[in-house]
């Protein structure tokens, strides 16, 4: 009679052990692999706004290059962590010819010496792109003041201020010498360069170049407050030409307002107590405690780049801002409606 050795139960994989672990690797590859695709391609869809992967000046190419590569290396090491981590789980079910033929120095090999191999490389590209960033020679320069929640925009060399918008000469660096009015803010424009923080009592210089013309959004990317989401900016990036004349508009006065709709706006400006606030050149009213309006009829937006400036936006602004920036530090103004058609009209004046 034929002996028959029984191997112990516990010795032996569960039946169809291996099947299920190969069935959980499939649909773990699945979810490694299918939900990234899913975020990518959801990425490309809509605008290109405040994108920094889709750069328009020299500091801003740097920076999305660096990003790239950072990207497809990180990528790579995913994949092969993913491999091994799946070469694991058919391993756990009993399938011995995947073990490593390195054993203990595996560890090494993987933890020590590919990572060496990897980081070494991006370390001297971060330097080199650093380095790349120096600021360059320019002639414009910009002084930029963050407060809750908007942003003063002088220019020294011309003797304009505005706010919620850079104007700047495409080609051209621009240096940008920037300060904080109250707690710590920080100047990104994704499309143009890097994060800058805006300190208060310290004078930060920073630089952007714009390549081509175009308007680009920036945004405060330090929280500063219950306004910070919309506490945004413009750069519009003109032709060479197109900038001087601009420079040249903004530095003619006002004329004197002869339509009597305009006067009578003008007056309410006064007698609404707007000037306790705001400045516009020309007119006696010199306050800075919010933006300077001496030529808000030709700005983009309202409220930092909250809403597009148009009549009915404007007027809504001045009667009652809160329901359209909450919590910014202009109050309601109280004026008869008559006196806010002609203050509206007034404002919208100023080109």
């Amino acid at each position: 009679m034929n002996e028959i050795t029984a191997t112990p139960a516990a010795a032996q994989p569960p039946a169809g052990c291996g099947a299920r672990s190969l069935a959980i690797a499939r649909t773990g590859a699945r979810c490694f692999f299918v939900a990234p695709a899913l975020a990518l391609l959801a990425g490309c869809a809509g605008e290109r706004t405040q994108s920094a992967l889709h750069p328009a000046g020299p500091m801003a190419a740097d920076i999305a290059r660096v990003w790239w590569i950072l990207f497809a290396v990180c990528t790579a090491v995913f994949v092969v962590v993913v491999l091994l981590m799946l070469l694991a789980v058919l391993r756990r079910g009993g399938h011995d010819r995947f073990r490593s033929p390195l054993g203990d120095k595996f560890i090494v090999v993987s933890g020590i010496i590919i990572p060496t191999f990897i980081l070494a490389p991006l370390l001297f590209l971060s330097l080199g792109t650093t380095s790349n960033l120096r600021m360059p020679e320019t002639s414009v320069t910009i002084e930029v003041v963050g407060y809750q929640w908007w942003w003063e925009v002088r220019y020294p060399d011309f003797g304009i201020v505005t706010a919620n918008e850079l104007h700047i000469p495409v080609g051209e660096p621009v240096r940008l010498e920037m300060t904080s009015a109250d707690v710590v803010h920080s100047f990104w424009v994704p499309e143009l360069g890097g994060k800058r923080d805006l300190n208060p009592g310290i004078t930060t210089t920073f630089w952007i170049q714009a390549d081509r013309p175009g308007v680009f959004r920036g945004q405060c990317a330090e929280y500063c407050g219950v306004q910070h989401a919309k506490m945004g900016f413009l750069v519009v990036a003109l032709p060479v030409n197109d900038f001087a004349t601009w420079v040249s508009e903004r530095q003619e006065p006002h004329p004197e307002p002869v339509d009597e709709r305009l006067l009578r706006g003008r007056e309410a400006f006064f007698t609404g107590q707007c000037h306790a606030c705001h400045a516009i050149r020309d007119t006696g009213a010199t306050a800075r405690v919010g933006p300077d309006l001496t030529h808000i009829g030709s700005r983009l937006s309202l409220g930092a780049a909250t809403v597009p400036n148009n009549r009915g936006n404007l007027m809504g602004w001045i009667a009652n801002p809160q329901p359209i920036k909450p919590g910014n530090l202009m109050p309601p103004t109280y004026l008869e409606t008559d006196e806010l058609h002609d203050l509206t009209d007034y404002l919208m004046s100023l080109q």
